[in-house]
């Protein structure tokens, strides 16, 4: 990714593509705007659950360490000596 701050323009490269973030906003306003609404809420709901897959993955290798014995359950009183140690 390449950013130009003259320009403010971002480009990413895909198999020799490019495609510029400012040239597809400028299509995208040319949408009437209860499609842009329709656009917005979608990229809403696909970053929500983009970020539950990651909490998800993060959750089952934690239970996988767990369970492994690589993790050891602490209290809350052991997990803020911690903190305040480092």
């Amino acid at each position: 990714m390449v950013y130009s701050p003259r320009f403010c323009i971002f480009v990413l490269t895909t198999n020799n593509i490019m495609v510029t973030i400012n040239s597809t906003l400028e299509d995208i306003m040319q949408l009437d705007y209860a499609s842009r609404e329709m656009l917005l809420e979608i990229l809403q709901k696909r970053q929500i659950e983009a970020r539950r897959e990651e909490i998800a993955k993060t959750a089952k290798q934690t239970l996988r360490s767990y369970h492994s014995g690589k993790l050891q359950p602490l209290t809350a009183e052991e997990i803020v000596k911690k903190l305040n140690k480092d």
